[in-house]
């Protein structure tokens, strides 16, 4: 929900219907749940739903909002991930407290309400090959066929059941079916999965278990067994919903949480697919699930991405009932705004270019103040060495400068910033005709930045001391994909990766202080963008990742491409 809409006193579908359940004394407490699937890192998408569930348990009291990994699957899942996940929720600004769930809690519960539901005669045990099985479902225009093992009896059923269940039979020999009806126009009614043998050690189990619960039975059963009232979930889930109600309808359940279904997040220029993201990380296309080009919370947390910023942009965009795409520039303009805030200054050149100043006195240095952060006046000021020798980026000078070029350029003066007036007077170049220093002369009434006849230019760069400046490689990450929508697209995906993601400069100057900015805290590099110091930075070597841009130039140079 945006702030305008809290102003005007509107709210989210779902907000509304929570309001009118507790106006009804439908429920007294209201009780949320994230259910991740431990198999992958969280992406962007998954932030979305952390602020609608974790967000409402934060706006109602009493309320709380459940952590519960749906850990069914144990072929495929990891403690790493769930370890990941937890700190992804965290960082974003949200705590389970003691409410810290996982399905193979339930195992014992749910295989009994399987055997409950066999006893019924609600359930089965098919024979069928799985290739079988997949054409017996039908497809969305023609019913699915029964079984021929659909009518074994009650006794038959139990016994392979607990046959399956001691470990008598491999893999995909047997499967538990409930039985509903197999012509159902929703494909999902026609005898879906209960469970299936896995012979894998689960990572909190072991190796207790041969069969395992399906995340259409697991679900809105566990979401029982924790007294979840409103099941909040992405609109893909939307045809599962007949399901999950029809099992706890059989089963005749003490409790029945509602599953509501909202737009998942679709971004531009992304795809948010735990597949297919681990396919990139084995393929070695990034260097893994937090490579700062990744959209998964832990790859815009080591880009120097703040919960705050992620949070605002998950508000901005809402929830709704209909799916849609929404404009990466949203995101960035979030990042943006929240740093433009909260982001200390300093000092860097990635590009650098030697300026030796000849009038100023080659034993001498001094220290210029400079202002943190101009849109926090708490945040102070700093001295910044300067000496006779500096860098400046290659790009604040030209030789021939055109029109409207208010930089550097022979016998032109510009601002150093926080520092002088300095003027270029003669340009060295190497054998080849490649512009390698600059020697200007400075104005010494202009320390400072400004002079006492209170004369102006028109240009203003910054600069780093060569005796003070600390060498730095940054990493400038761009958009991972290089087209707006890379599943419209034809071919696979990785052939629209964008191949200029990632480019990296070793030869970089950066002022003293970046040395104690903390690693993933993001700072900004004056007139350049937002950067972070990254993980990988030793007390030797720093190592930057860029977070953003001051502006968004994307646009621009996929338009003159």
């Amino acid at each position: 929900m945006s702030e305008e809409s809290k102003a005007e006193g509107k709210k989210d579908f779902i907000r509304e219907i929570i309001d009118a359940d507790l106006a009804s004394g439908k429920h007294t407490e209201i009780v949320t749940r994230f259910p991740p699937e431990p198999n992958g890192y969280l992406h962007l998408g998954h932030a979305k739903a952390i602020c609608l569930s974790f967000g409402i348990s934060q706006e109602y009291s009493p309320a709380h909002c459940n952590l519960r990994f749906d850990d069914t699957n144990p072929a495929k899942e990891e403690t790493e991930y769930v370890e990941s996940i937890q700190e992804d929720v965290r960082w974003l600004g949200f705590d389970w407290g003691e409410n810290l769930f996982f399905a193979s809690d339930y195992f014992d519960q749910l295989h009994a309400f399987a055997v409950q539901m066999i006893e019924m005669g609600k359930a089965y045990v098919d024979s069928l090959p799985p290739e079988e099985i997949r054409a017996y479902r039908g497809t969305l225009t023609e019913p699915g066929k029964e079984s021929p093992y659909r009518d074994r009896s009650v006794e038959e059923n139990l016994d392979l059941f607990r046959r399956m269940t001691a470990g008598e039979f491999e893999e995909g020999e047997h499967i538990l079916r409930a039985k509903i009806d197999m012509a159902s126009p929703n494909m999902n009614m026609r005898d879906p999965a209960i469970y299936r043998i896995r012979k894998a050690t689960h990572h909190r189990t072991g190796d207790k278990w041969c069969v395992y619960p399906m995340y259409d039975f697991t679900h809105g059963l566990s979401d029982m067994i924790e007294g979840v009232t409103h099941s909040l979930c992405t609109l893909e889930f939307e045809h599962h919903r007949p399901l999950y109600d029809w099992f706890l309808e059989e089963l005749d359940t003490p409790c029945r949480p509602r599953q509501i279904e909202f737009a998942r997040l679709n971004l531009t220029y992304t795809v948010m697919s735990k597949r297919f993201l681990l396919k990139l990380v084995e393929n070695g296309r990034v260097s893994g699930w937090d490579d700062p080009r990744m959209p998964t919370i832990s790859g815009i947390r080591r880009r120097g991405v703040t919960p705050e910023a992620l949070r605002r942009f998950c508000q901005a965009i809402g929830v709704t009932k209909f799916n849609g795409m929404t404009d990466i520039a949203l995101l960035d303009f979030h990042i943006r705004e929240h740093l433009n805030a909260v982001a200390p200054r300093v000092l860097g050149v990635l590009r650098p270019l030697k300026v030796v100043i000849t009038n100023y006195p080659e034993d001498e240095e001094e220290m210029f103040e400079a202002v943190n952060n101009p849109e926090d006046p708490e945040a102070g000021k700093r001295a910044v060495p300067f000496s006779r020798e500096l860098y400046i980026e290659q790009d604040d000078f030209m030789e021939d400068p055109p029109r409207k070029y208010f930089r550097l350029a022979p016998g032109r003066e510009v601002r150093l910033r926080y520092a002088c007036y300095v003027t270029c007077q003669e340009v060295i170049k190497d054998e080849a005709g490649n512009v390698v220093e600059l020697h200007c002369t400075y104005d010494p009434e202009s320390r400072g930045g400004r002079t006492a006849d209170g004369r102006k230019v028109k240009g203003t760069i910054h600069w780093v001391s060569a005796k003070h400046a600390v060498p730095a490689t940054v990493r400038l990450f761009d958009r991972l994909f290089r087209v707006e929508d890379p599943h419209s697209e034809e071919g696979e995906l990785e052939e629209h990766l964008n191949p200029d993601s990632l480019e990296t400069l070793a030869s970089c100057w950066v002022e003293p202080s970046v040395r104690d900015q903390p690693v993933g805290q993001a700072f900004q590099f004056e007139r350049l963008g937002y950067f972070c110091l990254d993980p990988d930075t030793t007390p030797d070597q720093l190592v930057i990742n860029r977070t953003i841009g001051l502006r968004d130039s994307w646009a621009k140079q996929a338009k003159k491409a």
